[in-house]
């Protein structure tokens, strides 16, 4: 169906998607490259949400040219006016040949209808070429049309021994800088950045991106803060740069929440669990409709405990530096015990890169047998 010359398109397509990765959200990520006799012509990715999307630049590019060449699109091209016109009326007027496409759009505006006008006038549209690879790079513009929330990854710093802390709560610093600057690229990625209030009084951190190159493309991911019973000082740092701060709650009309308004703070109540705990699930759902395509949980053993209990983890990346702290320090997790060993939790290996000193371990959830 697909030759080795439409994949070597998709393949450059894909890797021009993977340069609109920190700048496009809420939206996603799109490559397009046009080849007409074997010759690309015009080539383009979406920058912004907003802007022209990657199809516009790639005929931009082509001019005349575009008029029987190939299309290699990493996502089916929209057919709905949104903030900018439907690609699929410019592809249909440049008289492209064929279309070629790596996965159909999960948006329900979408799905399917873009390939069916270009079908209707006339164009033959192939679909799943490198599929896996366009909805990697995807991935939380996929989770939240599939299913109403963000990709969630989950960032820990531990020792060999499984530490994140002394038992006195000191955590600063157990991995190096080289590895505290590589967060700054997870981060940038985010669409928010969450953490629960107890790390901000203990540590009273910053979550912004403090990274030239990624601060260049206006990276400044939601500060979201869950604080249950708003223990959250008015003097923390999460409340103190430029960017938005998100504090979800109980109770967003307590007393204790117009001086956190007055510190710039937004504040929405959402649903408490059984156990007195926020609902992340209901956390989740409203992140979702904020439009956050992926967000990084930087959480202490309890939060980050909830997440992993919750089944709601889709990513954890664990900097292990090479350092013991003792078996009284603070773990990764605060979880209940296990008595079966078929309840563990069980991961598969995605990635392990040395980072500085440390290792940057990355794993997914392994699914359990019938899901």
């Amino acid at each position: 169906m697909f030759s080795a010359e439409d994949a070597q398109y998709m393949r450059r397509a894909l890797d021009l998607a993977r340069r609109g990765l920190y700048s496009t959200s809420p939206n996603p990520a799109v490559g397009c490259v046009l080849v007409r006799w074997g010759q690309v012509v015009g080539a383009g990715f979406h920058e912004r949400a907003g802007g022209p999307h990657a199809e516009i630049f790639a005929l931009r590019e082509a001019g005349a040219a575009a008029a029987g060449a190939t299309a290699y699109v990493t996502l089916e091209p929209c057919s709905h006016q949104g903030r900018t016109p439907p690609c699929v009326d410019a592809l249909i007027e440049a008289r492209v040949a064929r279309v070629v496409v790596a996965m159909r759009d999960p948006n329900p505006a979408v799905n399917g209808s873009g390939i069916l006008r270009l079908a209707q006038a006339g164009i033959p549209c192939s679909t799943g070429l490198l599929e896996a690879e366009a909805a990697e790079i995807n991935r939380g513009f996929v989770n939240r049309m599939l299913h109403g929330r963000p990709w969630v990854t989950l960032k820990l710093g531990a020792s060999l021994d499984g530490r994140t802390a002394l038992a006195n709560g000191t955590s600063k610093w157990i991995t190096g800088e080289r590895s505290r600057a590589d967060v700054q690229r997870l981060r940038a990625r985010a669409c928010a950045v969450i953490t629960g209030s107890g790390t901000v009084v203990a540590d009273d951190p910053m979550l912004t991106v403090r990274d030239s190159q990624y601060e260049m493309r206006g990276r400044r991911p939601m500060r979201v803060v869950l604080d249950t019973d708003l223990r959250t000082p008015t003097t923390a740092q999460v409340l103190c740069f430029a960017g938005s701060t998100l504090i979800l709650t109980r109770d967003a009309e307590s007393p204790l929440a117009q001086p956190l308004r007055e510190a710039g703070a937004r504040l929405e109540s959402v649903a408490v669990s059984d156990a007195g705990r926020l609902d992340l699930e209901a956390v989740l759902s409203r992140l979702g409709e904020l439009e956050c395509n992926e967000v990084l949980v930087e959480a202490g053993p309890t939060l980050a405990g909830d997440f992993m209990r919750s089944g709601l983890v889709d990513e954890l990346v664990v900097y292990m530096a090479p350092v013991l702290l003792g078996h009284a320090a603070r773990g990764l997790f605060n979880l209940p015990a296990l008595e079966r060993m078929c309840d563990r939790c069980e991961f598969e290996w995605q990635d392990a890169e040395r980072v500085g000193d440390a290792l940057r371990l990355t794993l997914r959830p392994r699914p359990r047998a019938g899901t």
